[in-house]
């Protein structure tokens, strides 16, 4: 019954993946739960810090940041926030598709961009379609270091200080909840309006500024930088537990329908056997 030993076979590796996919789905849900809580974590200071940049910049009028002043260079940054690994259902594919929308309207209006990718699968992506890659950061693991993304970020956020760049983007994967993920392509430079007065208060401030106003508000805007695309890093990686969890569900549940389909067709081949070999019995036992 060589059909049977086939289809045996065939139901042995699809229960030794389901196994594999179910582990997988487990370990998701676990790093899941601790992405979740880095995430919500880091949104506090976040918050904080923008109102405070807010509050700053109403109370020192006279003093603007580079990081607040527009430029008209022909030239774009984007900092592209992917994974390392895949298997994640279309998480990845939904914000690089994003990320080529975006390229494809900057290219219409002429403009020109380079890219920092973080996570492999946005380093791949990007090396393939041709762009250009100032810096990257791969490897990231499954906790973000801030030492670790300052680096790369760096050499966009210096180019836009000096007036090559005519704006930095922000691409991402936000996380909404546990079924629900968003692409994210949103303007990092020059610091929005909205942005930095969402959290102004309708009152004025006054600060006394040690040493000087310059000095503060300068460290205290890269540092405000730094916690946006340090929580967006957050989000992206609740995202992929979430999305790799919900991809493992369903593969393991399609690996059972699988498995009860391969025992259906199993049986009816070994039926339609047994059969032939009892007519073939009958029939030897007619003749004799």
């Amino acid at each position: 019954m060589a059909a049977g030993k086939e289809i045996r076979g065939k139901i042995k590796s699809v229960e030794n993946t389901k196994k594999i996919t179910k582990a997988m789905e487990m370990v998701a849900a676990s790093k899941m739960r601790k992405a979740q809580e880095r995430m919500l974590a880091a949104r506090p200071y976040s918050d904080k810090i923008r109102a405070i940049a807010a509050h700053l910049s109403q109370a020192n009028p006279e003093y603007v940041h580079p990081f607040m002043v527009s430029h008209d260079a022909k030239k774009v940054g984007m900092i592209v926030v992917s994974t390392d690994k895949g298997l994640c259902g279309g998480m990845n594919t939904n914000v690089l598709r994003a990320v080529t929308n975006k390229l494809k309207d900057l290219q219409s209006a002429g403009v020109s961009a380079e890219a920092v990718a973080i996570g492999g699968k946005g380093l791949s992506f990007l090396t393939r379609v041709g762009a250009k890659v100032v810096a990257n950061a791969t490897a990231l693991g499954d906790t973000p270091h801030l030492e670790s993304l300052i680096g790369p970020v760096k050499v966009l956020l210096d180019a836009y200080a000096e007036g090559k760049l005519q704006a930095v983007y922000l691409c991402y994967t936000k996380f909404i909840n546990t079924m629900k993920q968003e692409s994210v392509v949103e303007q990092l430079l020059p610091l929005s309006t909205e942005a930095m007065q969402g959290s102004a208060p309708a009152h004025g401030w006054d600060y006394i500024y040690e040493p000087d106003a310059q000095s503060v508000i300068d460290e205290l805007l890269v540092r405000y930088v730094e916690s946006v695309i340090y929580s967006a890093v957050a989000d992206n990686m609740a995202s992929e537990q979430s999305a790799r969890m919900v991809a493992m569900k369903a593969a393991t549940d399609n690996a059972g329908n699988v498995i009860n389909e391969l025992k259906l067709v199993y049986n009816k081949t070994r039926q339609a056997a047994i059969t032939t070999e009892l007519s073939e019995i009958v029939a030897g036992a007619a003749a004799v």
